[in-house]
């Protein structure tokens, strides 16, 4: 088995199977989505022809929506997998806030939550696309004043409950709507089958994975885990690599890796915050230079797989840093690509 090559193609980015934004979404099942900006080429670049304006497209009309979903981080799904996803994540979710808000010594009282998400769903009805400061005007109309933190556990608690979710793409800064005004109305959801979502979706797009790193990137606990690669059945076989046990589907992607390849890769990405084991990809000698200790991701570049570098994707010339120098590689290709990406 070779771990590396096989995640390269299950990730789409080699040989990606995909058109569209929604599609590649979909598919992965959820998406990092910590850099607004950047979460944009994260998606596009798992496409056949990498389009900022047909992510905006898909965004602005709610195929695809930004939220927080698992691990009190943000991602992003598609329209479709919005409801059963809340379902199986909404739970851990809401817990974790609460955990975070109790470690702040910041207490929200129900009443306060009846109050203030009335004031922010007849904000994002009124607006459509609503900022945080259009929350926070709305509130001073109303005579109340609460800080920015408390205004944002408002605003997840009202994600995580299916109220509010993403608005409008602008290009630095997040926007709220109502959820019903985005997404077709709450089907009847079957836990089993939410949860069998999930792990398909995460096993079909990053795998080889272990248990642990499935547990690391749901946020689920063990039994959760367990329970939802039970639910796939014969679908999912395990195969030993280093002493490890992965997990792989019974319609992994195996063929089409080719040498040579580079990769530059957003913050937050993917391809290496789905997993727990890391070290298959990015030597331990060097994962101060892809994240910090606080969750903290950078930009990263990978030749045949490998995180070799370090790229700046805002800078108006090619700029990178190789810490690897047996794969100091030109990347002035993959950085065209990057560009073209931006304008069309």
């Amino acid at each position: 088995m070779n771990p590396i090559a096989i995640r390269l193609l299950n990730q789409q980015l080699i040989c990606p199977q995909y058109n569209t934004s929604t599609e590649v979404v979909h598919y992965m099942g959820a998406i990092q989505a910590q850099e607004y900006r950047m979460m944009r080429w994260a998606v596009a670049m798992r496409t056949r022809k990498p389009s900022a304006k047909a992510f905006k497209l898909a965004f602005d009309s709610g195929q695809i929506l930004r939220l927080h979903l698992m691990r009190g981080t943000w991602q992003l799904v598609s329209a479709e997998s919005y409801w059963p996803l809340l379902e199986v994540c909404a739970p851990k979710a809401m817990a974790v806030t609460k955990g975070w808000m109790s470690s702040n010594k910041i207490s929200i009282a129900d009443e306060e939550v009846t109050c203030i998400r009335e004031i922010l769903t007849k904000t994002a009805v009124k607006m459509g696309s609503a900022t945080k400061e259009d929350f926070v005007k709305a509130l001073a109309e109303k005579g109340i004043s609460i800080d920015d933190h408390r205004l944002s556990y408002h605003i997840r608690m009202a994600e995580i409950s299916g109220i509010l979710c993403s608005g409008d793409l602008l290009p630095m800064k997040a926007t709220y709507a109502l959820t019903a005004n985005k997404v077709k109305s709450k089907p009847q959801i079957d836990h089993e089958e939410a949860l069998w979502l999930l792990t398909n979706s995460y096993f079909r797009s990053r795998q080889p994975a272990t248990l642990e790193d499935f547990m690391w990137w749901s946020g689920l606990n063990i039994s959760d885990c367990r329970k939802g690669i039970e639910l796939m059945g014969n679908n999912i076989h395990t195969e030993k690599w280093q002493g490890r046990t992965f997990y792989l589907t019974d319609k992994c992607r195996t063929r089409g890796f080719r040498k040579g390849k580079s990769h530059l890769i957003p913050p937050y990405d993917e391809y290496l915050i789905s997993y727990k084991s890391r070290d298959i990809v990015l030597s331990q000698d060097y994962r101060h230079k892809a994240h910090n200790n606080s969750g903290i991701f950078q930009p990263i570049i990978a030749h045949n797989g490998i995180i070799c570098g370090n790229w700046s994707p805002f800078q108006k010339d090619c700029q990178a840093e190789f810490f690897l120098d047996e794969y100091n590689v030109n990347i002035n290709e993959e950085w065209m690509k990057y560009q073209k990406y931006l304008n069309h």
